[in-house]
């Protein structure tokens, strides 16, 4: 269901993310059908040559093996290797004029941009529950129409072009075999050609849905579009501003978070890790990170909160690498996290019997 709050057309700048995540709108219904439409196109210019061909490649086979010479893997293996060039031959013009043609339509469609974000894993992708709303929820529903009327067009389309004739194929009973040949190549033709025409109105309507789907899912709330607007607005002195004021809000809330927490793991010079576990929670977070000055300004505050501090170089490097403030330490940091917050509320204990 589309959100009733955003009603406004997308700003360029939306547009532009979303090209950049890989969201335009793309038939591929479309794609195939304008292929295949290709693939007839360049069999029907080049289908006599074809025919002539494979026919000179069976005559050369059938012709080498009436000789009297003895049969061996030698000549077995050159006739598999003629008659395997020939069919290549035929093959390659159809499969090179296909292959053009779905880069084409596919770029007409989405553009000659490319967008390495969107070729990027993401995993939400193969998350079950996701992939069950798909297949249950509306794009699931309308998935099941369009494979339906896809059926239902091409079916119509192939019994149109077959039912009118099926009197007159009934009775080429006893004709030479080139003209029942001839007869079913044409009939062949006549379907192929119209359930490829049936395809691609489905491919256009497809298409056209794509992209009113698509401009939907772009729209935008006018507080969006507000938003957006006030930013684009700003000079670049200001924004620089407002985002270095944000990074000081930032860093005096980490900092105030540095006397809660349980342990402080150093390198010990370079990089100053705080770690804080509830006990409710799953894994350590991470309330506080630095390097460098800042390690040292975490080292200080600690030390006058009396929160342990602890060298751990590769440790240390590790948590400021890879976690941000306020996540959960990674799983595969568990084993050598657990051991220092053990060794502390060890020593901790120690000292309050003492």
């Amino acid at each position: 269901m589309a959100d009733p709050d955003k009603t406004e057309a997308a700003t360029p700048k939306r547009r532009e993310e979303a090209r950049r995540t890989g969201q335009v709108a793309k038939s591929t219904d479309l794609s195939g059908a304008v292929t295949l439409l290709a693939a007839l196109f360049t069999i029907g210019i080049t289908g006599h040559s074809m025919v002539d061909r494979l026919a000179s490649g069976l005559s050369t086979s059938l012709l080498a093996g009436g000789h009297h010479d003895p049969v061996t893997r030698g000549t077995i293996g050159a006739l598999l290797i003629t008659n395997g060039k020939n069919v290549l031959l035929c093959l390659a013009p159809v499969v090179g004029v296909c292959a053009v043609t779905a880069i084409v339509v596919n770029l007409l469609q989405v553009g000659v941009r490319p967008k390495t974000k969107a070729l990027k894993p993401n995993f939400r992708r193969l998350s079950p529950k996701s992939g069950i709303k798909r297949i249950v929820g509306r794009e699931g529903l309308v998935e099941l129409i369009k494979n339906l009327a896809k059926v239902t067009v091409i079916t119509v389309a192939v019994l149109t072009a077959l039912l009118p004739h099926l009197t007159e194929y009934a009775a080429m009973v006893g004709v030479s075999p080139l003209q029942l040949g001839s007869s079913i190549a044409s009939l062949v033709r006549g379907i192929a050609i119209r359930a490829t025409l049936a395809y691609l109105l489905i491919g256009v309507i497809d298409y056209i849905y794509q992209r009113r789907h698509h401009e939907t899912g772009l729209k935008m709330s006018k507080q969006e579009v507000k938003d957006e607007s006030k930013g684009q607005d700003l000079p670049a002195e200001v924004k620089g501003a407002i985002r270095r004021r944000q990074r000081d809000q930032a860093r005096a809330r980490m900092m105030a978070d540095v006397p809660t927490a349980d342990v402080i793991v150093t390198n010990p010079t370079h990089f100053s890790v705080a770690l804080k576990y509830d006990g409710r929670s799953a894994a350590p977070t991470v309330i506080a990170k630095g390097q460098d000055l800042m390690a040292l300004k975490i080292r200080e505050i600690a030390a006058d909160a009396e929160v342990p501090i602890v060298p751990d170089p590769p440790l240390a490097r590790s948590l400021h690498d890879t976690v941000e403030v306020g996540q959960m330490i990674p799983e595969d940091l568990f084993h050598a996290v657990a051991q220092i917050l053990a060794y502390v509320y060890r020593v901790a204990g120690r000292r309050r019997l003492a």
